[in-house]
């Protein structure tokens, strides 16, 4: 069930056979010379999406598609949210999620710079219930999707030389067989980029001027990219169920 897609009686009823939900979760940012920008929130979402179709006990929430992607700036496009902004959001999500009943709350994250922030947001939020010596009448777990059982060892598989850090082939892959209309082609020099840290925005646009880290996105095919996502849905719906079924003390 995708929340965005049903009525509020749907949901009402739903929650009398389910507390769990998924929300994909991601950032709007520069991805190379042929990455979409929506790549790192898209990717969640159609992983997610795909999963709900073959499963459809899941429970879907809209997709968070704006995170932290400050040092993306000098490329156009980009869209980021400050790391108070972003907790406040998150906050206020999981607020929203429980107050209806939702009490499982998995975070399925595209984006490796949002992760500090999230799990400091799960902090917050925990500790907000420890203080006042109640229990919080939610549990919340953040998996990147690259981080479900057996797929990075697959993209890495698929892509043994070139992955790279950021515009990887296997998001690019992804988005491909997902909007196969949308492809872009360009000519990368050098194939593989250069590596190194992430620090401001000016200093990341002057390392990796095409926006590219490590990586050889011009391997990426929506036929590669099928692959990870067929195997991708089996692990996210293994994942969702065991923390589903997790029991809890008390």
């Amino acid at each position: 069930m995708l929340i965005a897609c049903s009525s509020w009686p749907e949901i009402d009823a739903r929650l009398k056979t389910t507390k769990t939900v998924i929300v994909p979760i991601g950032s709007n940012e520069q991805h190379g010379p042929t990455g979409l920008l929506g790549t790192d929130w898209m990717c969640p979402e159609i992983i997610a999406h795909a999963a709900e179709k073959t499963d459809d006990s899941l429970v879907v929430a809209p997709t968070f598609n704006i995170g932290m992607a400050q040092h993306h700036l000098a490329f156009p496009g980009t869209i980021s949210l400050r790391p108070s902004t972003f907790m406040a959001a998150i906050t206020d999500w999981v607020s929203s999620l429980s107050r209806h009943g939702f009490e499982r709350i998995y975070f399925l994250n595209g984006h490796g710079g949002n992760v500090a922030t999230i799990e400091a947001t799960f902090s917050e939020l925990y500790a907000e219930w420890s203080f006042v010596e109640e229990s919080a009448p939610f549990v919340l777990k953040l998996r990147n999707w690259w981080d479900l059982p057996g797929i990075n060892s697959l993209c890495n598989q698929i892509f043994p030389t070139g992955h790279g850090m950021h515009a990887t082939p296997s998001e690019i892959a992804v988005t491909q067989a997902a909007y196969p209309d949308r492809i872009k082609t360009a000519e990368y020099t050098p194939k593989i980029a250069p590596s190194g840290p992430i620090r401001d925005a000016l200093d990341y646009r002057a390392r990796f001027p095409d926006g590219r880290i490590g990586s050889d996105p011009a391997q990426a095919s929506p036929e590669k990219g099928q692959r990870i996502i067929d195997a991708a849905v089996p692990a996210l719906i293994r994942d969702v169920t065991a923390f589903a079924d997790e029991v809890l003390p008390g």
